[in-house]
C-alpha cells in the first residue's frame, strides 16, 4: 500500500523560530532519532501557534520528502496538521508513550519506505495525501484506516473530519 511507502515518525522540535523574512513561517529544528541530529523544517503555522506552543512539542514528521527551499531555508521534511475549512490548522500529535523515532503505522500495512527520491520520482506524497484526514473524533486517518504508534493512534486537538 502507498502509505508504508511514506517514512511518517515521531519527532520532538527542539528548537524554532520565526522565519526572518515570511511571516506565517516557523523555522525548526526537529529531533526524529537519526544518529545525524535534528532536521531543519519549516512549516506554515504562525497563524496558529507560538513560539512557545512549539518548543519542545511532538509532533509527526515526514522524513522521506526531498529538501526544498522554503522563502530561503532548506527545509528537511514536513510536521503534519489538519486543517479546517475556515483555515485553523492543528498539528497532529502522537499518544504518550511513544518514542522520538518511531515510525507511525496502519494495523495490517506493512512495507518499506521509499527514499526521497523514489517517493518524488513516484509521487508518492501527493497520491497518499489525498486520502489522509481526521475521523469524526480527530483521530488520523488514511483511506479510513487509524494512523497509530506502538502506544496508540494519532489524532489532532479537536479537529474532526479534517483534511491533513
Amino acid at each position: 500500500p502507498e502509505f508504508t511507502k511514506m517514512e511518517i515518525r515521531v519527532g520532538k522540535i527542539t528548537k524554532v523560530w520565526h522565519h526572518p523574512s515570511a511571516d506565517k513561517l516557523f523555522c525548526e529544528e526537529i529531533d526524529v532519532g537519526e544518529a545525524t541530529g535534528p532536521r531543519e523544517i519549516a512549516s506554515g503555522l504562525r497563524d496558529c501557534y507560538s513560539l512557545e506552543e512549539m518548543q519542545d512539542r511532538l509532533v509527526l514528521v515526514v522524513c522521506n520528502l526531498k529538501a526544498a527551499k522554503i522563502v530561503d531555508f532548506m527545509s528537511n521534511g514536513m510536521v503534519l496538521a489538519a486543517k479546517s475549512e475556515d483555515g485553523k490548522a492543528e498539528l497532529i500529535t502522537h499518544p504518550e508513550g511513544s518514542s522520538i523515532g518511531e515510525r507511525v503505522f496502519i494495523e495490517g500495512l506493512e512495507g518499506e519506505p521509499y527514499t526521497s527520491s523514489q517517493t518524488k520520482k513516484k509521487k508518492t506524497w501527493t497520491t497518499v495525501a489525498v486520502d489522509l484526514k481526521t475521523d469524526d473524533k480527530g483521530i488520523a486517518t488514511w483511506q479510513g484506516k487509524t494512523i497509530q504508534t506502538s502506544a496508540g493512534p494519532c489524532q489532532a486537538a479537536s479537529l474532526a473530519n479534517a483534511p491533513i
